[in-house]
């Protein structure tokens, strides 16, 4: 494999409040890599510094050997990687098809997902197409979301506690929706503090305590520890 994502010494603030203290990550092609902590200790920060909707106050977010630290979303975005945000941020006065359609007219890469595309991962958005986003679950926007996002053909998707607030069974289908993308070759950084779903997911792990690095290997490794995993999450 090879690496599409570098992270070096990475600080971020939010005005006077530092919250990341010198992150340094690697992912690489065709990765599931995952952000593990609790809510707080910079997960959200860190995925925002690459997208560049919060510009770090020093260090480099390496995008397929260019430095695009501080760059515009729109420019993150055109350069391959896409956000899908825990907030999620669909157009709730628009239609489940008027929200992908948006989506598809501003992107400006080709590749595989178009609408037919997203339609075969999310069966459900067909059958919805007509309804408006804010009359949507929790589960339908969260796939809304993720399938908004694809429709720019990203290499990289990164994906902010998706499973956050939605029921068992919702999150066992998105775990099976994103496991898809996985296997079909799509790169992905995850932040999650749900244990059982990243390591459903990922090949590697970071875990993050207080903006720093607490730990990092194969995911396997916490799999295969429970009490390595109790004490890392017990931070």
């Amino acid at each position: 494999m090879t690496g599409l994502l570098a992270i070096r010494d990475l600080h971020s603030a939010y005005g006077l409040s530092r919250v990341l203290f010198g992150i340094s990550l690697d992912v690489a092609a065709g990765e599931c890599v995952c952000l593990l902590g609790r809510n707080g200790v910079g997960k959200t920060t860190t995925m925002r510094s690459v997208m560049g909707l919060l510009r770090p106050t020093s260090g480099r977010v390496i995008w397929k050997d260019n430095d695009i630290a501080g760059w515009a979303p729109h420019r993150v975005a055109r350069a391959g990687i896409g956000f899908v945000p825990e907030d999620r941020r669909i157009f709730a006065e628009l239609t489940v098809w008027e929200n992908l359609d948006i989506a598809a007219r501003a992107a400006r890469r080709s590749g595989q997902w178009d609408l037919a595309a997203v339609y075969r991962l999310f069966p459900v958005l067909r059958e919805l197409r007509n309804r408006p986003g804010g009359f949507l679950s929790g589960g339908e926007q969260q796939m809304l979301t993720i399938a908004r996002t694809l429709m720019g053909n990203p290499e990289l998707l990164l994906l902010d506690e998706p499973s956050e607030g939605l029921a068992p069974l919702v999150v066992e289908a998105l775990l099976a929706n994103i496991r898809l993308l996985k296997a079909q070759g799509l790169t992905i950084l995850l932040a999650e503090q749900g244990v059982d779903f990243s390591l459903a997911l990922a090949d590697r792990v970071y875990v993050l305590e207080k903006g720093t690095i607490r730990h990092s290997g194969p995911a396997a490794e916490l799999r295969a520890d429970a009490a390595l995993r109790d004490r890392l999450m017990a931070l």
